[in-house]
């Protein structure tokens, strides 16, 4: 089986990505040669090699995968395709029929799917490449300070790896009898043997390990990232991931503490840099990819479908996604995240459940029944857009397809598809404090956390909570919906909530296209879990046939 071979490949390991076969002209980011023959020893032989190694990582986050096919290019198709589409107000509606499957968890349990398959040897090809660096990096010719910061970011990038596996092919914890339940592979070398399961609570006892070491190897370091090189991880990362961690292990304290460390220095940005297109850092920035244009990803970069002003947005008819309906009209309407989607609070005067300026099979405003009302909704939409364009940038929605709750919020600043993402930002940290607070029973300091995100940022001058009990924890899930929206979470957050998916159709009072219009019970899908693929079940010999799920 060749998906056997690749996941074989993968495993030996005994190459870094970044330092076999990639050439760059971006000095800051690689300027390697091919070294297909050059040993591992090699490779890491020094801290200059084990450098270029670590950015390998980072290119491998956004670099086509060709085997799996078109928008296999790491967080690209983890964002798209894992959290994005089987979400409730993520909505893609020209594609919807045709990603039905996806957006509704029918993949789960196809082990023999590109798509039950892509994750894991995703996550794996990080976890191998990150670990030949852990392995070698002590021998490596270099200063101490440098090997430290070094081996520090590359355990930060495995413990990323295995908290995001476990997102996919794990029980939530709540199910997981404590821990007892399936975990992950939980390879920590070189090795290609067979090995089993570990328990999710061993998975997680490795990932908090994993970011105790980093977080101790970044103290003892005069070592770090540029302050611009985003893309690597630095101990602010190590903290993030560790919160996240924590926050799915409903380990409250603990997500609580490693959030507020994460976002120091990090300060949340101001309403000009939250309008300015989410693609170049800001302030709030403390992971995300490298976007130059001398690093440009063509045709499977994010951008190219999901920004307003990509090639998707820029040539065809399919938009660029769209707000859930229902949850962006509970946002009020001077919130600077509301201003950067087309909802119809902006459009008085059009009836938008009628299909007279809208119609209520896309949601695309200006194709209703109703020539003069479609028209004039038209050109208000087209004007909205470019009020809201950015300055510098290309124009938005230039196909002319405008959909009811579309985003203004993901631009490119090259063709087709050119930008930095952000992986993790200070204002998921602020969340997971909120979320983190409210589960330990702290509401006044739930709340506090609020009013930093929405009223101190300024994303909205005018808000204020005094909301208790379960409306507070429907605000918290509200504002975290719409702050991180298409930044990848939405999926693992109602997964981790244990809260089911209902998407309306417009005869409903929402906005998804019929097809996708359904309710997914948090119960179903092998409890939102993807099986383990066979590449994996079909080459490890420890793992017994058919125990694949949980």
């Amino acid at each position: 089986m060749y998906m056997k071979n690749i996941i074989n490949k993968l495993l030996v390991g005994s190459l870094v990505f970044g330092v076999m076969t990639i050439s760059s002209c971006a000095s800051d980011f690689l300027d390697t040669v091919p070294t297909d023959s050059t040993g591992a020893s090699d490779a890491v032989g020094t801290t200059d090699n084990a450098m270029k190694a670590l950015n390998g990582i980072s290119k491998l986050m956004t670099t086509q995968h060709y085997y799996f096919g078109q928008g296999f290019a790491g967080e690209n198709n983890i964002m798209a395709h894992y959290e994005n589409y089987p979400s409730e107000n993520y909505l893609y509606n020209m594609y919807a029929s045709g990603w039905s499957p996806i957006h509704n968890q029918e993949f789960h349990s196809r082990t023999n799917s590109i798509y039950d398959a892509y994750a894991w040897y995703y996550y794996y090809t990080i976890i191998g490449n990150a670990n030949t660096i852990i392995c070698n990096i002590d021998a490596a010719t270099g200063a101490d300070n440098e090997k430290n910061f070094i081996k520090a970011a590359a355990l930060t990038f495995r413990a990323y790896a295995f908290e995001k596996l476990t997102h996919y092919y794990c029980w939530r914890w709540q199910d997981s009898s404590n821990g007892a339940s399936q975990g992950l592979i939980l390879r920590l070398d070189e090795s290609t043997d067979g090995m089993p399961y570990s328990t999710l609570a061993e998975t997680y006892t490795q990932i908090y390990k994993d970011l105790d070491e980093a977080i101790s190897l970044f103290s003892n370091t005069e070592t770090t990232r540029s302050e611009s090189d985003i893309w690597i991880p630095n101990v602010n990362v190590a903290h993030a991931v560790y919160a996240r961690a924590a926050l799915a292990k409903q380990d409250y304290s603990k997500a609580l503490s490693e959030a507020q460390l994460a976002r120091q220095d990090f300060p949340l940005m101001d309403n000009a840099a939250y309008r300015s297109g989410f693609c170049n850092p800001t302030s709030e920035w403390i992971f995300g990819s490298y976007g130059s244009a001398q690093e440009n990803n063509w045709y499977w970069s994010y951008g190219v479908q999901f920004s307003c002003n990509g090639y998707y947005a820029s040539a065809s008819n399919t938009g660029a996604g769209a707000i859930g309906r229902e949850l962006i009209n509970r946002i009020p309407n001077n919130d600077v995240r509301k201003a950067l989607f087309l909802t119809e609070d902006k459009f008085p005067g059009y009836d938008f459940n009628d299909g007279s300026a809208m119609d209520l099979g896309y949601g695309i405003l200006g194709m209703g029944d109703d020539e003069n009302a479609a028209d004039a909704l038209w050109e208000d939409a087209a004007s909205y857009c470019a009020k809201m364009a950015v300055s510098g940038l290309a124009a938005p929605y230039q196909a002319g397809y405008m959909y009811l709750g579309g985003q203004l919020k993901f631009y490119v600043f090259d063709t087709p598809g050119v930008s930095y993402l952000p992986f993790i930002r200070s204002s998921e940290m602020v969340l997971i404090e909120a979320e983190a607070n409210y589960q330990l029973g702290n509401e006044s300091a739930a709340i506090a956390s609020l009013m930093t995100l929405n009223k101190e940022s300024g994303r909205n001058p005018e808000y204020t909570c005094t909301k208790s009990g379960d409306a507070l924890w429907n605000e918290i899930m509200d504002y975290r919906e719409v702050e991180l929206w298409g930044e990848g979470f939405a999926w693992s957050d109602y997964k981790r909530w244990n809260r089911d998916v209902v998407r309306h159709g417009f005869a409903e009072g929402g906005n998804a296209h019929i097809s996708i219009a359904k309710t997914i019970p948090a119960s179903g899908a092998n409890k939102w879990t993807w099986d383990v693929p066979l590449a994996e079940t079909d080459y490890n010999d420890d793992l017994k046939p058919g125990t694949s799920g949980n």
